[in-house]
């Protein structure tokens, strides 16, 4: 039986325990054009196996079903975006300024590493290419980023403006919220955005450009937070001997791309999160960078009250920075830039969401004011804020940036849009931070670590081996008194809901009913609580127990949700333990040794 259908591009080729497969591009949405190129969002895929005897609907065993689930689950959860001849991984000025050695290259070879999202899935093509040109694959290569792409057409009095919004994820130390926190030893920061505001000034793309580039990523020490099932997780800072020189490349990694830079610190300077924030400042201060300078803001407290016009504060303590570092300006009838961006704002809280994307914004509009000052667009006196037009599409297109940043991140959208998008605090608002909180919780406790699994399994970061099938994957191991609490809590809410509304059948007391099934929710509630990091959803491809249970110096808030201390209890984890840790221990084996056959252009010599 033959059959057609229509590729617009391939994703890349994984290989999973019993085959590997190409993932193709299937469907696509078209979302603008920049620089006479279309841009698109990826939007449906198909999984092709290349072993023939393996079927993608009836995987072979229950290993495969599930590594394929998560590769469905990541393709479907991201957004994805690609062009078939502009560079969307790279920002303008990184483009102009090697726009003579690029030459007739193909996309991926001058693709930003970072955020080539799917370079390892093309890994394979890339090898062939490089060692054997009389095979170049390159038109097969398809770069894509995980991020935001938005463009709009404006327009202030006269002039004809396109306002262009793009965000590109890091693919290193790629993760969920409280799975993927802190630097790691080659200096990648989880979370880590690079974003860029685009104007694009009269009819022709090409004729006027302005672009300004912000960064966010995770506090770059050593930390995490342990979910316990309690609304607040453990804070856990770990004091390792290469901590400073981890920063130290995360720092100069920035400055080389970039030029100098301004870190800005939103998180609290009291409470949860102090031990953080007093983490980086000592760790920086050992850094010595002379090229970096730190900004503390206390969002919170100076936010307070609704007060959200405060946020100019920042700016203000920005201001020298701002006009300094400046932003890239291209005019088709000068040879050379009007000016180049010469640093950068590297904006943090403890999740680079919700106050991070509230400061970006307002430096991106304070920025947008002044190249439309000096354009002459605006008065000097003059601001985006009289423009209807304009402001309603800045803000939208910052609101939106920011929920698929959150959404990629976290599992829902960002916390405190209504001021993004209205310039206002609201009580309406309020309640949808709310509702975003509580999911925000369910989803990082009991959601998240298959969503983990997904990111390292597609980014590599983990693979499997071929035949490998450990029922552990996909069977919970936890011992019987660890699995147990949750059906009887279950079935005693069960039991009181029955006890409410089915018919009674005598008129005995339903007093002792009560309390027996009341009496077992709570213990089980109580029990579960007291053991709530044994019923936290944990990655399980590459499970975090050094850090669950880590024990070096450094800081820990508590110690919460690990247990009574029962020594048979105690005994009976850590068998299950032990298990997920050898399997991690065989992977990070196999891995050492593949990772220069697998690397861009690079084989193993044997």
């Amino acid at each position: 039986m033959s059959f057609s259908m229509t590729i617009y591009g391939i994703y890349g080729m994984i290989s999973l325990a019993m085959s590997d497969y190409i993932i193709v591009i299937t469907g696509r949405e078209l979302r603008g054009h920049i620089m006479r190129q279309n841009i698109y969002r990826a939007t449906e895929y198909d999984i092709l196996p290349l072993n023939p005897d393996v079927s993608v609907q009836t995987p072979p065993n229950a290993i495969e079903t599930h590594l394929l689930a998560l590769v469905r689950s990541h393709l479907q959860g991201g957004t994805f975006y690609f062009s078939y001849a502009w560079d969307i991984t790279r920002r303008l000025q990184a483009q102009w300024s090697t726009i003579q050695q690029d030459g007739d290259k193909a996309l991926w070879e001058i693709a930003d590493d970072r955020f080539f999202w799917n370079k390892f899935l093309h890994n394979r093509f890339i090898d062939i290419t490089t060692m054997n040109p009389d095979q170049n694959l390159s038109a097969y290569i398809l770069p894509v980023i995980y991020g935001t792409f938005d463009i709009r057409p404006v327009s202030v009095g006269i002039h004809p403006l396109r306002l262009c919004l793009i965000s590109r994820r890091s693919r290193h130390r790629a993760g969920t919220r409280y799975f993927r926190r802190g630097i790691d030893s080659e200096g990648h920061v989880a979370n880590f955005n690079e974003t860029e505001q685009i104007l694009l000034v009269g009819g022709d793309d090409s004729s006027t450009q302005l672009s300004f580039v912000q960064i966010r990523g995770s506090i770059p020490v050593y930390w995490a937070e342990i979910n316990t099932l309690r609304y607040k997780p453990d804070v856990q800072i770990m004091e390792l001997q290469d901590t400073v020189d981890a920063m130290r490349a995360h720092l100069h990694e920035n400055e080389t791309l970039y030029g100098r830079q301004a870190l800005v610190n939103l998180v609290n300077h009291k409470g949860h999160e102090k031990p953080v924030k007093e983490a980086f400042e000592k760790v920086f201060e050992q850094a010595k960078s002379s090229k970096s300078r730190y900004e503390y803001f206390d969002f919170h407290n100076e936010c307070k009250n609704m007060r959200w016009d405060r946020i100019s504060v920042l700016i203000s303590k920005l201001e020298d920075e701002l006009l300094e570092y400046g932003y890239f300006h291209l005019d088709s009838n000068k040879s050379e830039p009007v000016r180049i961006q010469t640093g950068v704002v590297r904006t943090n809280c403890m999740d680079n969401l919700d106050r991070t994307n509230v400061a970006q914004a307002a430096i991106a509009k304070w920025t947008l004011d002044r190249q439309l000052r000096t354009l002459g667009i605006i008065q000097s006196n003059d601001s985006v804020d009289n423009y209807d037009d304009l402001i309603r599409d800045f803000r939208e297109m910052w609101t939106d940036h920011a929920n698929f940043i959150s959404l990629a991140y976290s599992g829902t959208g960002a916390l405190k849009t209504d001021f993004t998008r209205t310039g206002k605090r609201s009580r309406k608002g309020l309640l949808e931070d709310g509702y975003n909180s509580v999911m925000r919780y369910l989803k990082n406790n009991f959601l998240d670590g298959a969503r983990q699994d997904a990111f390292d399994l597609m980014t590599g970061a983990w693979f499997p081996r071929r035949g490998w099938n450990p029922a552990t994957l996909v069977i919970d191991s936890r011992p019987l008194i660890i699995r147990a609490p949750p059906y009887v809590l279950f079935f005693s809410l069960f039991m009181i809901c029955a006890g409410l509304t089915l018919p009674r059948t005598s008129d005995y007391s339903l007093f002792y009913y009560f309390l027996l099934w009341i009496a077992l929710a709570m213990v089980s509630l109580t029990f579960i609580f007291l053991h709530g990091i044994d019923y936290v959803n944990w990655p399980r491809l590459q499970p975090l127990t050094d850090i669950i249970y880590y024990d070096g110096p450094g800081f820990r808030s508590a110690r919460k949700g690990t247990g009574l201390g029962l020594p048979a209890l105690e005994k009976l984890k850590e068998g299950a333990t032990e298990r997920a840790k050898v399997i991690a221990d065989q992977h990070r084996r196999v891995k050492s040794k593949r990772l220069e056959e697998i690397e861009m252009g690079t084989k193993r010599v044997d």
